[in-house]
């Protein structure tokens, strides 16, 4: 299995570059809303191992809002960042921008503060890398590769099912699949389609992730006695701060949520991103942390196969703490429209959502962390408008693919590598087809 990796390279907009940046981004796209995969700044299409990719300038539009908690808002430069997910190593993922597109990512980030030519390009990102604190990927281990030889096998079958149905009718599914069955060989045997064994998972990475999974419960183990004992205290405190946390029922202008809507929904995916502020005091800031520590832990280990909660549509999304922990920065690939990704969360994982988000400024007051919050579907739905900003370039390296349909495919390549049960499995096989 090949693992997924994740990157964030962010660095300060120099002061008057704003403008100029964006209409430099704005020039990588191929349409409104999707990048050029072969722009010549940054030929995403090049890099076999990147799913999926965006630059964002981070700006703070709500930074007003943390004043109904008696702060000042902290001064914020504009940033910009560059985010992906890709398989396998990080490292070598960063060598490969530099060895392909040097030239073009000189020209981006030379609109960065402390960012020259002379530096060396593959040090300076990996200087500007931001870890997230949480981490979700659809399918660990599904590749780029994957991806696309599987969908290739999808439209094979598909094409040359509906021929032979016709040439033998429906009566006989172990006919339809040995039928099937040779039609791939002879495709493969002809260099037209490709099924790549799944590569050996690294070691380094089964040690890292098997103490992960092994060590984030045992030392939460031998703490239990320690917040046994401030349970109480943490309870009161919590309570404390619910109650008098500040509701914030501001409804986005209509300008930015067109201006939103204008890149949405122009693929059967989508990107989302919301950045804010996160709620004043130590104790709001830690406990941000231990969800977040608690969300990179299901995430990886019991939520890798197709599902966040309930949740299907996801394909990546991750958590981000900014400007020395003050600040919360959220990023997703998502598949259907904004609306129905909202109710999707609303309706199955409320819950979780105030888990994620409770302790970020403007956020529907919770109770006990878990009720209220989401619950109040148009406050949050405001809040979450107010805070999110446009992706000025994102790129998919499987457009008109759904997590759904990702899923159906490799349902179908088992199927062709493993003999069915008994007509009914070999029906239901062809069904998926």
């Amino acid at each position: 299995m090949t693992p997924q990796s994740t990157f964030m390279i962010v660095a300060p907009v120099r002061g008057g570059e704003l403008q100029k940046l964006r209409a430099l981004l704005a020039g990588m796209n191929k349409s409104v809303g999707l990048a050029d995969p072969d722009n010549e700044l940054l030929p995403f299409g090049a890099f076999e191992r990147l799913h999926m990719a965006r630059f964002v300038i981070v700006e703070s539009i709500t930074g007003d809002e943390i004043k109904a908690y008696g702060k000042q808002p902290r001064p914020w430069q504009p940033v910009l960042a560059f985010l992906g997910d890709i398989d396998g190593d990080r490292l070598a993922f960063f060598a490969e921008l530099a060895r392909k597109a040097e030239a073009g990512l000189q020209q981006i980030f030379a609109h960065c503060e402390g960012f020259t030519k002379a530096f060396d390009l593959l040090s300076w990102m990996l200087a500007h890398n931001i870890e997230p604190a949480a981490n979700y990927v659809n399918w660990l281990g599904r590749t780029v590769k994957q991806v696309r030889e599987e969908a290739a096998l999808h439209r094979c079958l598909t094409e040359y099912l509906q021929q032979i149905v016709v040439e033998s009718g429906r009566d006989n599914p172990r006919v339809l699949r040995q039928k099937l069955l040779s039609h791939v060989e002879m495709q493969k045997h002809a260099g037209l389609l490709k099924l790549s064994p799944e590569e050996p998972t690294p070691l380094a990475w089964r040690i890292r992730n098997g103490l992960h999974k092994i060590g984030i419960p045992l030392v939460l183990l031998l703490l239990s006695p320690v917040f046994l004992i401030l349970a109480p205290f943490f309870a009161l405190r919590l309570r404390l701060l619910e109650r008098s946390d500040p509701e914030l029922f501001i409804r986005p202008s209509r300008e930015h949520i067109e201006a939103l809507a204008y890149l949405e929904d122009r693929d059967v995916s989508n990107q989302f991103n919301v950045f804010g502020d996160i709620k004043p005091g130590l104790f709001r800031l830690l406990l941000f942390k231990l969800l977040m520590l608690l969300t990179d832990y299901v995430a990886r280990h019991i939520y890798k196969r197709g599902f966040l909660t309930r949740i299907r549509s996801i394909h990546f999304a991750r958590w981000v703490f900014m400007d020395n922990n003050r600040r919360a920065f959220f990023a997703s690939n998502y598949d259907g429209s904004h609306e129905s990704y909202m109710d999707d969360f609303i309706n199955k994982a409320g819950w979780g959502l105030n888990l994620a988000f409770g302790n970020a400024v403007g956020y529907p007051t919770t109770r006990w962390l878990v009720k209220q919050g989401a619950e109040r579907e148009q406050q949050f739905k405001y809040t979450q408008r107010r805070h999110q900003l446009p992706s000025q370039v994102w790129y998919k390296a499987y457009p008109d693919l759904t997590a759904v349909d990702l899923a159906r495919n490799s349902r179908i390549r088992k199927g062709v590598e493993i003999r069915q049960a008994d007509d009914q499995a070999i029906r239901d096989w062809l069904g998926e087809i």
